[in-house]
């Protein structure tokens, strides 16, 4: 398996701050589905390219999910890192890991699918041809 591992710097500013000073934790989401979106780019040809190359309608969350390991407040500058951990038939596991230096900040996943719409309903796709396609864009990044 080809590993395929996207690192973003988030610098916080007071807007992503509660009334506490501390970042709101939706936030972290946010950011969660910002470094998948990067990571799509990275490897494909971004969310909507990829969409259109699998005729699906989105690559949409099934479940999500963070533990909040120590605050992160205005003014710091947050390494998020994505790595996918594991490819199911209809379903892709990453994990999140945010440090501020070396102090662990939030630790999370998302379950993702691809979502096709097939006789008016909405159901997940196979996911194979994603993986396909990010695990050749990470052999040409490798190389």
């Amino acid at each position: 398996m080809i590993e395929i591992v996207h690192e973003n710097s988030i610098p916080v500013s007071f807007g992503d701050c509660d009334p506490a000073g501390i970042v709101y934790y939706p936030n972290h989401f946010r950011w969660f589905d910002a470094t998948f979106h990067a990571l799509l780019f990275r490897f494909g040809t971004g969310h909507a390219a990829i969409c259109a190359e699998l005729g699906s309608i989105g690559l949409g969350l099934i479940d999500v999910g963070a533990t909040f390991r120590s605050p992160a407040v205005d003014g710091d500058r947050l390494d998020l890192t994505v790595r996918i951990v594991e490819w199911n038939p209809k379903t892709v596991r990453l994990a999140y890991r945010g440090l501020i230096g070396a102090r662990l900040v939030v630790e999370g996943f998302e379950l993702r699918g691809v979502f096709i719409r097939e006789g008016g309903r909405l159901r997940a796709g196979e996911v194979a041809p994603l993986r396909a396609i990010l695990e050749a864009g990470a052999g040409r990044a490798a190389s």
